[in-house]
């Protein structure tokens, strides 16, 4: 190889070592400093407000009655239509009349003659030609045939069954030209719809509570006092329909440790139908004053609920509470765990990822 090739190549070999050594030594710049995340936070709110109770229960009608023929014979006439609204005294099932005149004029002339024996009797008696036992006899005779005429005439309104109360009717249940019998066959069925009872089952715990509140004077019982209840339909989410207490058992049943208690709901244009499930809530407490905080500030760690509060050196940190009463704006009662002026992160939880992480708390008001 030439000298000289041989001497540029040194050359060039060790400017470039020169050059890797000055970078090696050249200090590196430091990383900027990653900013906390931003997180809203809020102090609790304090309001009076009064607990509810909730509980599932049945719909019912106020009356409910089972029409039934009150004498024998065919029936003749449906005068309703399935499923309408009827009122009291409105004629509903003809009964075949023809026997039952029959025995209306028949015991009207027995009445008649009657009427003539005793007419008779009387005079005679009076100039005593006619025995005291005869003429009590033609006076029982009277009485008898007078009872029957009232009887037989009664047989003969019977034969229009009518309505006994306002309310919806049923079906037929049996078809005309059938043997309706006295007191036995069921005609149809007629319920009450305006207002409607709701029937729903108390604990004995719950009972307790109540009776000790009602003693204390923090509220009154609802066996006395019309306390207010509200229901929500199963396809409802909100509780509409408002009713008032007005009964609650004498007894606890010693099968279920529960008591019974009834509603009367105002149900106009019958939208609720006997039978039908619904959800109620029951004033459960006295007024008092609670913390609250959103629903979307409380998070789930296995069977505990918490809440992320921001410390004094501005981290993140875990409270442990106990909730009572959702209310219908989204807040829940904090019964226990949250102080009153804790800093509480209701908007960015999902940016915390660790214990004690650092935050940037950004007020707002709830």
């Amino acid at each position: 190889m030439p000298l000289g090739l041989h001497f540029l190549r040194l050359t060039i070999f060790s400017a470039a070592v020169t050059l890797l050594s000055a970078c090696a030594q050249e200090p590196q710049e430091a990383a900027p400093a990653e900013t906390p995340p931003e997180v809203d936070v809020a102090t609790p709110i304090k309001r009076m407000i009064t607990d509810w109770d909730e509980y599932t229960g049945r719909f019912e009608a106020v009356e409910t009655v089972e029409v039934r023929a009150r004498v024998t014979g065919h029936l003749k006439e449906v005068r309703f239509k399935d499923g309408q609204f009827v009122k009291q005294g409105e004629v509903l099932f003809v009964i075949d009349k023809r026997r039952f005149q029959y025995e209306l004029e028949r015991v009207q002339a027995q009445l008649a003659l009657a009427e003539k024996e005793y007419a008779r009797a009387e005079k005679l008696s009076k100039t005593n030609v006619l025995a005291r036992e005869d003429f009590d006899r033609r006076a029982e005779e009277l009485r008898v045939a007078r009872a029957n005429v009232n009887e037989a005439r009664l047989a003969l309104e019977f034969t229009e069954v009518t309505a006994p109360i306002d309310g919806k009717v049923s079906r037929d249940f049996i078809n005309v030209g059938n043997l309706v019998r006295e007191n036995e066959t069921v005609l149809t069925r007629i319920v009450s719809v305006d207002p409607i009872h709701f029937y729903f089952e108390a604990s004995q715990i719950q009972l307790m509570k109540y009776v000790r509140m009602d003693r204390s004077g923090t509220r009154l019982g609802s066996d006395t006092t019309a306390n207010p209840i509200f229901i929500k339909l199963p396809d409802e989410e909100e509780y509409v329909h408002e009713g008032r207490m007005d009964f609650v058992d004498n007894i606890v049943d010693p099968g279920t440790g529960t008591i019974q208690g009834r509603a009367l709901v105002p149900n106009p244009g019958a939208v609720i139908y006997p039978g039908l499930f619904g959800r109620a809530k029951l004033i459960g407490s006295g007024e008092y004053e609670a913390l609250l905080v959103p629903e979307k500030a409380i998070n789930t760690d296995q069977s505990r609920k918490f809440v992320f509060v921001v410390d004094k050196d501005n981290k993140a940190q875990r409270a442990y509470i106990e909730t009572g009463t959702r209310l219908d704006d989204g807040f829940f009662v904090v019964k226990s765990g949250l102080d009153e002026d804790a800093r509480v992160v209701v908007s960015g939880i999902q940016r915390i990822r660790m214990p004690e992480q650092a935050v940037t708390p950004n007020f707002v008001t709830l």
